[in-house]
């Protein structure tokens, strides 16, 4: 099967003040959902930026360092589980995306959105499907903000080693609903999602 050529990402700006927004953690089962934003500068450009899923934990590392030390500017940020589950999944991720573009300095004036759907940002932008594969900025806040959960998962697994944390980020691996199953869940579990909701009941 071949995969489908994506068309060049046209983009309606021109300036420095572009920033790629993107979030890691709506599938898991617990923690929060983090976002980030950031602006690149065009004249210290960072070499290697990709997609987070497709670099190993190793080089995502250095390229978080790269990116915090080259860019215009860069902010994460999140909702909590809690808000997750107020919200629901796709509106606390919208949070999380609009608090860091709120954070970023010097602000960004237009927003390239990895997916399908802009967060209802006051800001002009577009919203980019496959955005971390196919732009820089997007590529660099989808790595910011995988590195960042990806050590949120690692301390609640320091708390809580028996869950698995450290390998599965909080994924519903077989692993993890084992756990779930056997041990309860914890306060950083997302109440509202069907595993975590079934465990509520029982315990």
């Amino acid at each position: 099967m071949t995969r489908r050529k994506l068309p060049p990402l046209v983009i309606d700006y021109i300036g420095e003040r572009l920033a790629g927004v993107d979030e890691v953690g709506r599938g898991p089962l617990v923690g929060a959902v983090v976002a980030a934003a950031v602006i690149l500068d065009p004249a210290r450009p960072i070499p290697g930026l990709n997609d987070s899923k497709a670099l190993s934990a190793k080089r995502r590392q250095a390229l978080d360092g790269e990116i915090r030390e080259h860019a215009l500017a860069f902010a994460v940020a999140e909702a909590s589980p809690a808000e997750v589950d107020e919200l629901n999944i796709y509106h606390a991720t919208h949070l999380a995306m609009r608090r860091a573009i709120d954070a970023l300095s010097p602000a960004a004036e237009y927003l390239l959105v990895d997916g399908n759907r802009l967060p209802g940002h006051s800001l002009p932008g577009q919203a980019v499907v496959k955005g971390d594969a196919r732009h820089p900025a997007i590529a660099a806040a989808s790595i910011l903000a995988k590195v960042a959960r990806d050590a949120q998962m690692l301390a609640l697994d320091d708390r809580h080693p028996d869950y698995g944390f450290a390998r599965h980020k909080g994924y519903p691996t077989r692993e993890h609903l084992a756990a779930l199953e056997r041990l309860g869940p914890l306060p950083e579990h997302r109440r509202s999602f069907a595993p975590v909701k079934r465990q509520l009941a029982l315990f």
